[in-house]
């Protein structure tokens, strides 16, 4: 380079990867900024060009500070001058602001409002009170209370959430170590820019935040405000999405105004994008994403081969969509589950928003093959008014798919577990064994098909799928828990007739750990998307495999329905720790040795492993141990969530191969 020369934005066309950063956690420096005294000192929203709210401030572009949410706030001069000079870390940071000139703080209660940092020392005092506090994060509203029994027990009646675990903020590393075990991998990904909610085992008891679990969801502050706070507040706190069920995180203050908190800690600058934030679990030293959102959102994900112009908008539940183009692909905020009008608007915005950021325009249109989920529905509408093809892609599939595309893998033999997926023969799969290139694939084994007594009603009542399984066998067994119907005994002896019909079936993983929580009496009612698998793993983690099960395939279908009798027979005999286990071993064991089979006959080394049930630590554990074993490759996504957060990636991928074709 002959010169070097700062310029202004201009506003161009422009196709690349996306030039917005991602929301990222306050840095030390600001914080030792809030500590000394000046105009920053205890002021919330303190930033520089390392940290604070990016995506979710953004309006349009460029990114300058009149296209953000922060263009209400003009610069004083001390700011300005930081703004403008070139060797300070402000330099043409868009969130630069001070006490003098940005946003404020308020805490708004019935008996009025607070403004300022005495605002904030008040909402301290509330919350150790044993107040429900909803406060307003990057990119929406928490609602937070100490983490203590009766606090809790307050939060959970006023949303409705009898057992959903909560999440929790602790004030640094040392209060994390206090209730939950944090190993090295786990411990960079809480001190990280992204600040991510990490999974941790559970060192100590916190009455009511996660009952029945082995496990917390832990983060670390992350904003001005949450330093604050944690200023006088010595204990962990819960820190969950205020979010009605099925609904979209609440980012306004008309919103949260309705939701019934003590009090609400808010600021006057907008929040112009919802972004939950996001989670992660570490399994086998493996960071995995269980929820890609706040701190990695709107970066992209580079893929290894050239991609046309593909939108994919992913399946029903923990919807992502996906822009696809040449070498990159972006995906959207975490949506959730489509169901509900607000959340369908919700991915229409989120959709809009990053279209408008990377100047993306389709070539194809890219969906689930079920023909009922919205994003089906939404991807044809998209289609006929683009006039764009259309490319409906197997729901696993497209789970194997995103892992290949990640690792560059031009064939695999994939396993994809998970609670459902609609599968070419009309039926409800989830436990697949499927030879895989990028653009097709062959079913080569799967789990036992099995009644869906009710189709829908037996995700939400276990017990409807284990009459499924064992029939008649179950019968004495469902009229005792006939309680745990919303029509008692009369709805159990239905279950129980429907459970002779064919119908819909399943070859589900997920239905069949379902199945097992609800025959050791762990859930018979969910709450939750996967409450019953993952209160199976929280007992299997003090069981051991007692039962040693043969897993049995024959003609490419593994034989489940003795696995349940065995364990039914054993109940009362055996620790329902060690039924637990030998569940799991057993559904890990026949998968595992299903694709490995398959593979050395095919001549593949590469075994792909997705899908919901991927995060149970214990079978994808076990059915590495076996991959690596048989001196073959494991692969398992790590830029994308294994779950249906990572599906529209995997549909990109599938459609753009399929357009090349």
């Amino acid at each position: 380079y002959h010169t070097f020369e700062i310029r202004k934005s201009r506003m161009e066309k422009r196709r690349g990867t996306s030039v917005i950063p991602p929301d990222l956690a306050i840095c030390d420096e600001c914080i030792g900024d809030m500590e000394r005294e000046g105009r920053r000192h205890n002021y919330f929203f303190t930033t520089c060009t390392n940290c604070g709210p990016r995506f979710t401030i953004i309006e349009r572009l460029p990114y300058d500070r009149c296209n953000t949410t922060m263009k209400p706030f003009d610069m004083c001069d001390d700011c300005h001058e930081e703004y403008t000079n070139p060797l300070d870390r402000r330099y043409h940071a868009q969130t630069i602001a001070c006490t003098n000139c940005g946003p404020r703080v308020f805490l708004q209660q019935k008996k009025g409002t607070l403004e300022g940092e005495g605002a904030v020392w008040t909402a301290a005092d509330l919350l150790l009170s044993g107040a429900i506090l909803a406060l307003k994060g990057v990119g929406g509203y928490h609602l937070s209370c100490v983490a203590e029994g009766d606090a809790v027990a307050r939060l959970r009646r006023l949303l409705g959430r009898p057992s959903k675990p909560f999440a929790i903020m602790a004030k640094d590393m040392s209060m994390v170590e206090e209730i939950a075990v944090a190993g090295s991998e786990e411990k960079n990904l809480l001190e990280s820019s992204i600040r991510p909610i990490v999974l941790l085992e559970k060192r100590q008891e916190l009455p009511g935040v996660a009952p029945g679990f082995h496990n917390y969801g832990i983060m670390l502050p992350y904003t001005g405000l949450h330093v604050m706070l944690f200023k006088k507040i010595d204990r962990p706190l819960v820190m969950t999405s205020a979010n009605l069920p099925g609904r979209p995180i609440m980012h306004t203050e008309q919103e949260i105004s309705h939701i019934g908190a003590d009090a609400i800690l808010f600021y006057d600058r907008e929040i112009h994008q919802r972004c939950d934030d996001s989670i992660m679990r570490v399994v086998g030293g493996e960071p995995l994403l269980i929820r890609r959102s706040r701190g990695f959102v709107p970066m992209a994900i580079e893929v290894t081969r050239p991609a046309a112009h593909i939108m994919a908008l992913g399946a029903e539940e923990n919807v992502t969509a996906c822009l696809l183009r040449g070498r990159h692909a972006f995906l959207t905020q975490y949506v959730g589950h489509v169901q509900a009008p607000e959340t369908r608007e919700f991915l229409q915005q989120a959709l809009a928003h990053m279209t408008a950021l990377t100047d993306f325009t389709p070539e194809a249109m890219a969906c689930d093959m079920h023909p009922h989920f919205f994003t089906t529905q939404h991807a044809q509408e998209l289609a006929a008014s683009h006039t764009i093809p259309l490319v409906q892609v197997q729901h696993h599939h497209a789970h194997i798919a995103a892992v290949m595309a990640e690792y560059g893998l031009q064939e695999a033999v994939g396993i994809a577990m998970d609670g459902f997926g609609y599968g070419d023969d009309g039926h409800a799969w989830g436990g697949e064994v499927m030879y895989a290139t990028l653009s097709s694939y062959e079913r080569l084994a799967h789990l036992q098909y099995h009644s869906l007594p009710g189709g829908d009603l037996a995700t939400r009542y276990p017990l409807r799928m284990l009459a499924g399984i064992l029939g008649d066998g179950a019968g004495e067994f469902l009229m005792e828990r006939a309680h745990a119907f919303p029509h008692g005994e009369r709805e159990a002896e239905v279950v129980l007739k429907m459970s002779k019909h064919a119908g819909l079936q399943t070859s589900s993983c997920g239905r069949l750990l379902d199945a097992v929580a609800a025959m050791l009496d762990l859930c018979h009612v969910m709450h939750y998307e996967g409450e019953p698998a993952m209160r199976l793993e929280s007992l299997a983690k003090r069981g051991k495999n007692i039962l040693e099960l043969e897993p049995s395939v024959a003609h490419g279908v593994i034989e489940t329905k003795t696995m349940v009798q065995h364990l039914f027979e054993h109940m009362g005999k055996e620790r329902k720790e060690d039924l637990a286990y030998s569940a799991e071993e057993y559904v890990a064991r026949a998968l595992a040795e299903a694709a490995l089979v398959n593979a050395e006959n095919l001549g593949i080394s590469s075994v792909a492993v997705a899908g919901g049930c991927a995060y149970n630590e214990h079978i994808t554990m076990r059915i590495k141990e076996m991959v690596s074993q048989a001196g073959m490759q494991f692969y398992i996504s790590r830029k994308v969530p294994c779950g249906d957060g990572g599906v529209s990636f995997g549909q990109a991928v599938v459609a753009s191969e399929k357009m090349k074709e």
